[in-house]
């Protein structure tokens, strides 16, 4: 694939409201909390801006509710180079949100409202069926209505549309989506409920990403936080190492990593190398705080990425 191969992304679009605490509340207690900020978020538009920023030809396909905050986030979206034709905004209902705890050890505790993002339904799919089947790949998470997923990888399929599927929130998938996916990147927690294999070294990775294998899927990256990541190819795998890097928060970590990786593999980069260009983008992400505010600039990684040689 080359420099102009395009990207398509399906998903959703949140606004997240953050809030620090010292430890997470317990059930009926109140916790004061350092700081507060609303940032825009959703997996899908995190995974977007993290391409459109890295440098991808992208095209996002979602919705905003009829309210300011969509029209806001709409415009945002734009500017991190990002076609936003295809992201409509659903009357008399309101953009997505997420209530989001941040621990003093940079770990979340997230609640999600839906709201327009359960309007990307299988109709609005297929009438944006051709971004799909023009795309080079089609990247796509689980906060989206699942018979979307599976309708958008089915159109993918039918246009040789590389389909790349983050199972975020975890959730158990059916044979007949996985089937229809080329790439997937579960974290350790996704892994075991699509395997049913705990991930806790990498011969259990090795073991998760055979099951995997044998559902029909030729690439698994299941992301092991610090540790990096586990990149099997038919079988043959091996663990790539991670930047080590003080972390704020981890919002969007996954997303940033998705969306850089995709980008760089758009672009021919071999695998093992566009997965630490991802490592790079989430390393860079997650020094900072919140969801798209954190995800960096092309130049950002490829000066990290240089200061690392």
């Amino acid at each position: 694939m080359s420099k102009n191969a395009k990207l398509t992304v399906l998903g959703s679009i949140n606004a997240d409201h953050i809030l620090n605490l010292a430890h997470f509340p317990r059930p009926g207690e109140t916790v004061i909390g350092k700081q507060y900020q609303i940032a825009f978020g959703g997996k899908g538009a995190n995974q977007a801006v993290a391409a459109g920023r890295a440098g991808a030809d992208i095209a996002f396909i979602a919705c905003v509710g009829a309210d300011d905050m969509g029209e806001r986030i709409r415009q945002q979206l734009a500017q991190d180079n990002i076609d936003v034709t295809s992201v409509e905004r659903i009357e008399n209902e309101s953009t997505g949100v997420a209530m989001i705890f941040v621990n003093g050890e940079g770990e979340n505790n997230i609640g999600i409202y839906p709201g327009a993002n359960a309007s990307l339904t299988v109709d609005y799919v297929e009438r944006h069926q051709q971004l799909i089947a023009d795309a080079d790949a089609l990247l796509m998470q689980l906060e989206s209505p699942l018979e979307s997923v599976l309708a958008a990888a089915k159109i993918a399929r039918r246009h040789q549309t590389q389909v790349i599927l983050n199972p975020a929130p975890a959730t158990k998938l059916s044979d007949a989506l996985l089937s229809r996916v080329d790439i997937i990147t579960p974290n350790e927690t996704e892994a075991e409920i699509l395997t049913g294999i705990a991930v806790n070294s990498d011969e259990d990775a090795a073991r998760a990403a055979e099951v995997l294998h044998a559902k029909g899927i030729a690439t698994v990256l299941i992301t092991l936080g610090r540790r990096g990541v586990w990149l099997s190819e038919q079988g043959q795998g091996q663990r790539i190492a991670g930047f080590s890097v003080k972390a704020v928060d981890t919002i969007a970590a996954g997303d940033t990593f998705n969306g850089a990786f995709i980008t760089a593999r758009l672009e021919g980069k071999a695998i093992d190398d566009a997965v630490r260009f991802a490592h790079a983008a989430a390393a860079i992400a997650v020094t900072r705080p919140g969801a798209q505010p954190s995800v960096p600039w092309r130049a950002e990684i490829d000066d990290f990425m240089q200061q690392q040689d």
